[in-house]
């Protein structure tokens, strides 16, 4: 029986279970039962991606979640932890003859057993095997043949953000000058992109997009997220979801507005000015660091709209911690009376809320969830802001 699961496929470990750093910039309290118990306690998550699970002594604390009976492997792939299903994953940074810069890539496995050998296989190819998203050296056709070797998912990450990604630096104009398309199973858009954006880009009509907090830190986690419908939350199902296989799909992606993302708009790196995408001196303080925006990116490179699959619905939504007004007491409160931040999200009444958080906050929850708040946009590495209410 198909039924509807959220998802966050893309979140970083902080520290593994020697305290020992795998993401440098990721919080100390990134670990991987703090990932799994607050994705299944707090935030309400059917099934997390942790991306640097290549890492051996991550793989060592999932093992012992399973030895100590806390955690389970599942038939159809991913470890199952309370209410949550754990895909191991690995995010790679691809730089070889065919890139212009370095790209990012998302890479996902069924089982242990398939991440120990792509982890043996980077050991060689990799400098530290230890830490999060590290430079893979080899072409980005021989990854996604390994990852294919493996039963693998292939997936390029933040495709449009200025830095380490497919089309901000990566390539000229098309993804075939570095992939087999073929072999890419899905498209993650990143904070400062939306579906109707990604769709100018002709050559990404065939692929399902992907919407996902790439979280740094616990409260970052399910910033963006999916709603999947699957038969359960497991490797397989996450597979054909992508592929549109026997009813499993995308229903919905739950996105922050692409102006609330670092790098929506083209700003100065040294003085943060706004510019049009024509200039390469700041008139302001006369840099030449400019930070080109993704929305200026897509119009140099857009090529056509529309898509060759009816693409879900995409929702605008922003984090509880955005909200003005909501601080850590009034989201224990939250928590306490609703149990997770889905179920706050998505199914506390406007009534219910009033009850716990006043009718300032309750109208402003209720106006997030329908995309009606005004917003300030984001560039060069600052996130955007909310605007006050009139």
């Amino acid at each position: 029986m198909l039924e509807t699961y959220f998802a966050d496929m893309h979140i970083h470990i902080g520290r593994d279970i020697f305290d020992k750093p795998v993401k440098i910039t990721g919080a100390k309290t990134l670990t991987v039962t703090n990932i799994l118990k607050e994705s299944s306690r707090n935030k309400g998550i059917n099934m997390i991606g942790i991306i640097d699970c290549q890492s051996p002594n991550v793989q060592l604390e999932i093992k012992q979640l399973i030895e100590k009976k806390q955690a389970c492997e599942l038939p159809d792939g991913g470890i199952r932890f309370e209410e949550v299903t754990l895909i191991l994953g690995s995010e790679i940074e691809v730089y070889d003859n065919a890139c212009q810069g370095p790209i990012h890539v998302l890479c996902y496995f069924p089982t242990l057993e398939n991440l120990e050998l792509f982890s043996a296989w980077l050991t060689g190819r990799m400098k530290n095997i230890t830490l999060s998203t590290q430079r893979y050296y080899g072409t980005a056709k021989e990854l996604q043949y390994k990852v294919k070797e493996l039963a693998g998912i292939f997936i390029p990450a933040h495709v449009f953000t200025p830095f380490k990604s497919l089309y901000g630096k990566g390539v000229k104009s098309s993804l075939t000058e570095v992939f087999d398309p073929d072999l890419i199973d899905g498209i993650e858009l990143g904070l400062s992109a939306d579906m109707g954006m990604a769709d100018q880009i002709e050559e990404l009509h065939r692929y399902t997009y992907l919407t996902n907090s790439d979280a740094h830190s616990l409260p970052k986690i399910a910033r963006e997220y999916q709603e999947m419908v699957l038969e359960q939350p497991s490797f397989k199902e996450f597979q054909w979801a992508l592929h549109h296989i026997d009813g499993r799909s995308i229903m919905k992606n739950y996105g922050m507005n692409p102006q609330l993302g670092k790098y929506y708009t083209t700003v100065c790196d040294d003085c943060s000015l706004p510019l049009t995408p024509k200039l390469d001196q700041c008139p302001s303080c006369h840099s030449n660091k400019v930070i080109k925006g993704v929305y200026d990116r897509i119009q140099e490179l857009k090529s056509g709209a529309g898509s060759l699959n009816e693409r879900p619905t995409y929702l605008y939504q922003v984090p509880l911690e955005y909200l003005p007004g909501l601080g850590p007491k009034t989201h224990e409160k939250l928590l306490n009376k609703f149990g997770t931040e889905m179920f706050v999200l998505h199914h506390a009444s406007y009534e219910a809320l009033l009850s716990v958080v006043g009718e300032k906050l309750a109208t402003l929850i209720c106006k997030m969830r329908e995309g009606e708040i005004k917003i300030k946009a984001g560039g060069g590495g600052k996130y955007g802001s909310l605007l006050p209410e009139e």
